[in-house]
């Protein structure tokens, strides 16, 4: 008889999260049963966990996982995003988001707003697919869900934000293009703006600029790539150390992971004529952004937002991640690790920003 699977649930009541067991669940066709290896927690998963991000209840947090493959449908022949056979021990991650190639929107090529959406992590659990979160011990894939092995040479911890983190990082640079030999502003060094910074650096941009508030965080930019680091100050704004820096001209792209008002328009107003800027980080609720549109055409600018990924992607993450992984250290960035029954203390610590992912080993033993 197959052991229970271990799930921790956020149920949106009191208890905030409870340790529930139920069966293995019996595979249809197209589906698979994963062993969660790792699961690193977003920043979405902590702002749901503290209340100031709704969330369908209960559910299973955790969408940046790595596992390894323990059953499949006998019946059906399962492939990854390359089209190679998924076997049983493989060690794979797959996209956040299942969508379902039909819809207008997935017709148009943003499967990641597709109209009936599946997104891991995010769901409410039905009795059809109750393990769907990475916080428990396996993950039910539903049919449709593109799979992607994990290169061999990749750690868990290196590899599970690549599925949200590292590929969005790679939409908001497949959005803007090329930046060969231009000029980069990251506006926040956190994950995705670190995460940037070593793109921006690999691409060969000319100069890359990382900014924040946290001077170790600032410090830590340039271990990642950077050419410059600002540390902002209230009494001075940004785009004047970028302007500075740039010897009045101004930056040729912002990359926004900040999602603040205040530092997306004083990005704007460190844009060069013809820049354009990537938001990212806006995915939380906050005040209007002050625009001039006369500025935006006279100056010639874009900006545009990114919001998740397509499967493109993740595959571009993964093959990122294997390449420069000794490049660039990112091993530091994920240095604290629990086990499942130790989620609470995993949110505590995340919610701490001494380690910019904490990750949850279900495997690991309290």
């Amino acid at each position: 008889m197959s052991d229970p699977c271990v799930s921790i649930i956020l149920t949106g009541d009191t208890p905030a999260l409870q340790r529930t067991e139920v069966k293995q669940p019996r595979l249809q066709p197209g589906e698979v049963l994963v062993e969660i290896l790792c699961c690193t927690i977003c920043g979405s998963d902590l702002h749901t966990y503290e209340g100031t991000r709704s969330t369908p209840c209960p559910t299973i947090l955790g969408h940046e996982m790595v596992g390894r493959v323990v059953d499949l449908h006998p019946e059906h022949h399962t492939v990854d995003f390359l089209n190679r056979p998924v076997n049983i021990g493989d060690r794979i991650t797959w996209s956040v988001a299942v969508a379902c190639q039909k819809c207008e929107y997935c017709r148009r090529g943003l499967t990641q707003k597709c109209t009936s959406l599946f997104k891991y992590g995010h769901q409410k659990l039905t009795d059809e697919n109750y393990l769907s979160g990475g916080l428990a011990s396996h993950c039910h894939l539903v049919k449709g869900t593109t799979i992607f092995k994990v290169p061999a040479s990749l750690p868990d911890q290196i590899a599970s934000p690549a599925n949200c983190a590292t590929a969005t990082v790679m939409a908001a640079f497949r959005l803007a293009g090329e930046i060969k030999n231009r000029s980069v502003l990251i506006l926040g060094a956190g994950m995705l703006g670190i995460t940037a910074t070593a793109v921006a650096k690999s691409r060969g941009a000319a100069s890359v600029i990382v900014s924040d508030i946290n001077p170790q965080r600032v410090q830590r930019g340039l271990e990642f790539g950077a050419s410059h680091s600002i540390l902002v100050k209230k009494d001075q704004p940004l785009h004047s150390e970028v302007h500075h820096l740039t010897q009045g001209r101004g930056v040729d792209f912002v990359f926004d992971m900040t999602g603040v008002p205040d530092v997306i328009e004083s990005g704007l107003e460190a844009l060069d004529i013809g820049g354009t800027m990537i938001l990212v980080g806006s995915v939380y609720p906050a005040r209007p952004l002050q625009v001039s549109a006369e500025q935006v055409v006279r100056r010639l600018l874009k900006i545009e937002g990114i919001h998740n990924y397509i499967d493109l992607d993740l595959a571009n993450a993964l093959n990122f991640l294997e390449r420069y992984q000794h490049t660039y250290p990112f091993q530091k960035l994920c240095d604290q690790s629990y086990s499942l029954e130790e989620v609470t203390q995993a949110f505590e610590a995340t919610g701490e920003h001494h380690s910019y992912r904490v990750a949850v080993l279900p495997q690991k033993k309290s």
